[in-house]
């Protein structure tokens, strides 16, 4: 036996699993009188914050829910469902958060899948979800969510959020899991065709992944956060305990509009937010008067479909901090970042932005990071032409995909993370993605990156959003059709994009068709090229 082996074994005194769930017991326990959460003309303390999970955990192991069971949410970004992401996991059972926008048949396959036991509903969305329920096999304990700045008046459930936290006891005794590797979370991808896939998340995964957030962001203490990515996406890229961890605050947001965003960052002296470069487009046009009195430095992190480096300039220009993250369902969210160094400060503004438009390296707890042939894991040149796939590993992969082995199998195949997404390894080891492997658009034989194609278009002084696709061709294979939304003063035509786009580009990019209109987008502000795919070809 190993020296240091001898005798020296893990006890209670020197080991416990990791889990989020210690984070909100250090905030109450050390700051009880912080504010947790900000909502509305509501402020709950962390210690108010803890006692309302142990009694809602309380309650729901009093209606029988228990370990290993999935207790579901359809719940914007309000106090209950920040709640749910302690209360569940301190019964051992697994919290499972539904998109807002999804079709009933969908929510009904997710509860039916996920076998729910119990699910939480807003009232907004009662009417919907009523139905999602009868169609669902499963019959799930219903609990109804009053929020006091939704005037909804619709409720289906067997009994009300508040009421059923008073069922609890404030003593409820909770205990870490015993194996931090138990799941914490579900999370479904999107799932474009076919049914989509439950990611299961584990207690040591969130709690890792929760810190990296804070240290890749230097959130320091007391950070006033605003909710405005989705807690239902990647448990809100796991920041719900990213604030616990930080004691911060966390500033609640029904639905994200530029006029209250503005004013929360003003009113609340919100410091930190997240969000998806659409949602950014709309902050930069948002009229002035609305943005005018930040006068505090305000830090923003993006991710999802590749920010167009014109969209970070114009954020910076505004005075605010972006970040540029990326990740995926199945890696907790962000797991990349942009690292920035020093010497870029002295480059100019555009070219800060192209910088700070790539991926980036391995954010604090990734363990390995790579861009690799997808079929033999080789590794590719770090040159910034040789495209490949990028690859992860790390405690903030997934445990799989839920009932799914297969496609864990081949998800995991080779040892690494198989993320679908397309991208270049420059010197300096920062990926730069330039599509997902199903985007990518082969023209006679030659690939072009939609992004490379839409990040032309955003530089375009009317253009408000553009999304690129393949188009079917007789002669070439494919050629790239553009999805334009023009701002309220665009006045451009079909021919002045071409143009435009032929001055920027090699020839055989530039579009062929650009349609002009709203882009269809998931409620995490993705826009949906599956949708535009079919429109493209019926042109």
């Amino acid at each position: 036996m190993n020296l240091f082996d001898m005798s020296l074994d893990k006890n209670p005194a020197n080991y416990v699993s990791l889990s989020p769930l210690t984070f909100l017991k250090r905030a109450a326990d050390v700051y009880p009188n912080k504010i947790a959460c900000i909502h509305g003309e509501q402020s709950i303390t962390w210690a108010e914050t803890y006692l309302r999970c142990l009694k809602l955990a309380s309650a729901l192991s009093k209606r029988g829910i228990k370990k290993g069971d999935t207790v579901s949410a359809m719940m914007p970004n309000i106090p209950a469902m920040f709640e749910l992401h302690f209360a569940v996991p301190m019964l051992g059972a697994v919290l499972h958060t539904i998109n807002t926008r999804l079709d009933i048949k969908s929510v009904a396959f997710q509860l039916d899948h996920a076998e729910s036991k119990a699910i939480f509903i807003d009232g907004e969305f009662a009417s919907v979800m009523a139905t999602a329920v009868k169609e669902a096999e499963v019959s799930p304990f219903v609990v109804d969510v009053d929020d006091l700045t939704f005037n909804s008046g619709s409720f289906i459930g067997e009994i009300e959020y508040e009421a059923l936290i008073h069922e609890g006891e404030g003593d409820f005794t909770w205990s870490l899991p015993d194996d931090e590797w138990q799941s914490i979370t579900l999370n479904y991808t999107s799932g474009t065709t076919g049914n989509p896939k439950g990611v299961v998340y584990h207690h040591r995964g969130a709690y890792l992944n929760a810190l990296s957030n804070i240290v890749t962001w230097d959130m320091g203490s007391h950070p006033v956060y605003l909710w405005t990515l989705p807690m239902f996406h990647c448990n809100g890229w796991c920041f719900p305990w990213s604030v616990a961890a930080s004691v911060g605050t966390n500033v609640c947001l029904r639905n994200v509009l530029p006029k209250t965003v503005f004013k929360l960052i003003k009113s609340e002296k919100v410091n930190h937010f997240c969000a998806a470069p659409t949602v950014l487009t709309m902050l930069i046009n948002t009229p002035e008067k609305h943005k005018q009195g930040i006068e505090h430095d305000v830090k923003v992190m993006t991710a999802g479909a590749a920010p167009p480096a014109a969209v970070i300039q114009a954020m910076e220009e505004m005075g605010f901090g972006v970040t540029h993250v990326y990740g995926l369902t199945e890696t907790y969210g962000p797991c990349t970042v942009c690292a920035w160094h020093e010497e870029w400060d002295d480059l100019k503004a555009d070219e800060q932005a192209v910088l700070r438009a790539r991926q980036g390296v391995r954010s604090t707890m990734l363990e390995d990071l790579m861009v690799a042939d997808p079929e033999t894991l080789e590794p590719m040149p770090k040159d910034g032409v040789s495209m490949g796939e990028v690859f992860m590993r790390g405690n903030n992969v997934m445990k799989g995909y839920l009932k799914n082995p297969s496609a864990s199998e081949e998800a995991f195949k080779g040892g690494w993370f198989h993320s679908g997404d397309l991208a270049v390894w420059h010197e300096d080891g920062y990926i730069d993605i330039k599509d997902r492997s199903k985007d990518i658009i082969i023209s006679g034989g030659e690939n072009i990156s939609t992004l490379e194609v839409e990040s032309t278009l955003y530089r375009h002084p009317a253009v408000l959003e553009a999304a690129v696709v393949a188009k079917r061709d007789e002669v070439w294979g494919e050629k790239p059709c553009a999805f334009v939304t023009l701002k309220d003063d665009g006045a451009v035509v079909e021919k002045d994009i071409i143009a435009f786009c032929r001055e920027n580009l090699a020839h055989y990019k530039v579009p062929k068709h650009v349609v002009f209109g709203e882009l269809p987008k998931t409620s995490t502000g993705k826009i949906q090229k599956f949708v535009l795919r079919e429109r493209a070809d019926e042109i």
